[in-house]
């Protein structure tokens, strides 16, 4: 049986078992726990009342988290030539066309999000062996497939996530750092719970949010009680 370091169970100790806590608590708590030498993400977990092999109870959606994510969002924009100077100025870190296709033919991923163009598509539509399983290909239903590549850079930029429902019919997401403060945590997960409310599928029979547990990188998990979020 593996050991249980000194530090997991001072994290162990803190949590009562079956509890279910408020959000504020859990915010709270996730900090305490936390005993990383590094800025420890903070991630939330919601399983969901859904069928997700069928598609009318897939759930998929994007927010902009208040407070951002506290990471640096490393941006590929992928559009004609008229377009860069517009994604430059909002901040993309990598532009191009051409050349950033057959760098990722070649296994270059060193990015977080790509960004496109509808008209480029049908170029950038290839690397999606690539780029499909690491949840990088641009999607028009997530924002990444714009005209506006400016905008969308902002926003991928001040903190904008998608989030889809996995195969398990669990919802995992970052939302921040263990060094924001409880109300910043508090706040980044209301808005992501309260937006996957919002896109309960008509076909979704039942309790919707079955269960939501916040916890950090390395840190156990924290039940959170879902009626402390869903007013």
């Amino acid at each position: 049986m593996a050991k249980i370091s000194k530090n997991k169970k001072l994290a162990l100790a803190k949590i009562e078992a079956a509890k279910a806590y408020t959000l504020t608590e859990a915010a709270e708590l996730v900090k305490e726990i936390t005993f990383t030498k590094f800025d420890a993400s903070v991630d939330i977990d919601v399983r969901l009342g859904v069928d997700p092999r069928k598609a009318n109870q897939m759930v998929r959606g994007i927010v902009t988290l208040p407070h951002g994510t506290g990471r640096t969002v490393r941006v590929l924009v992928l559009c004609t030539p008229d377009k860069e100077q517009e994604a430059k100025d909002a901040g993309a870190d990598h532009v191009g066309l051409d050349d950033y296709i057959a760098k990722i033919e070649k296994g270059w991923t060193d990015i977080d999000v790509v960004i496109t163009m509808p008209s480029v598509m049908a170029k950038v539509g290839r690397l999606g062996k690539v780029l499909g399983p690491r949840n990088l290909m641009p999607n028009p239903k997530t924002g990444t497939v714009t005209n506006e590549v400016g905008k969308a850079v902002t926003e991928v930029k001040a903190g904008k996530i998608d989030f889809k429902v996995d195969k398990t019919g669990i919802i995992h997401a970052s939302i921040g750092k263990v060094s924001f403060d409880k109300k910043q945590i508090t706040e980044n997960a209301t808005e992501l719970i309260q937006t996957i409310a919002k896109l309960k599928p008509a076909a979704a029979k039942g309790t919707y949010i079955k269960s939501i547990y916040m916890s950090s990188t390395m840190s156990p998990g924290i039940m959170v009680e879902p009626k402390s979020v869903l007013h």
